[in-house]
């Protein structure tokens, strides 16, 4: 997809990473406890911003393709792998269960001077290089179990966008109201 004012490729990736760190930093996701009282289900700002941008961008998605400035044939969905889903959530989560962040919020921390956030952004870098180096060996195993080939979430359930849209709203407002109801609303003081 190119965009209307020219922007494509590295540049446009560039902006809208820089706008979505500015968004997490904001949220208070450069803080590495609030992602590790996310998991404790102490905290759930982190549900709260990534749902919110799941949604945001599910929805705007779906008016310019209703608009007929977006074609879904001109959006990339990638093929699920189970073996390298499995293993690349397994190892992400377990980083972010131990040190509280994911690349994205590593990122973040970083930028904002955090030391454990460069900590991790530089384990990020060193374990982006290790995986390039072995990348070839293991590549058999990263493409075995595909999944269900390049399909969005309406398209395996077999349900029309609309409806897809609505199922996810329900859920924010459901994990809103029960957290609100259980007392585990964002309540972790993090230091900055």
């Amino acid at each position: 997809m190119i965009l209307s004012f020219g922007w494509n490729g590295p540049l446009s990736g560039l902006v809208c990473g820089v706008l979505f760190g500015y968004v997490l930093q904001r949220g208070g996701l450069g803080n590495g406890c609030r992602l590790s009282a996310q998991l404790r289900l102490q905290d759930w700002t982190v549900f709260n911003v990534m749902f919110t941008a799941i949604l945001v961008a599910a929805s705007g998605l779906y008016v310019l393709e209703l608009a007929g400035l977006v074609r879904q044939t001109d959006l990339f969905v990638p093929t699920t792998y189970l073996w390298a889903t499995l293993l690349g959530g397994a190892l992400i989560g377990t980083g972010m269960s131990v040190g509280g962040y994911c690349p994205g919020t590593s990122i973040v921390g970083a930028a904002a001077g955090r030391l454990d956030g460069i900590v991790f952004f530089v384990g990020l870098i060193i374990g982006v290089f290790l995986f390039a180096g072995i990348y070839d060996r293991i590549a058999p195993m990263l493409t075995a179990a595909a999944g269900p080939e390049a399909q969005t979430l309406g398209q395996l359930l077999g349900l029309p966008v609309w409806a897809v849209l609505a199922l996810l709203i329900g859920c924010a407002v459901a994990v809103s109201w029960f957290t609100r109801r259980t007392g585990t609303s964002p309540s972790i003081t993090c230091a900055d």
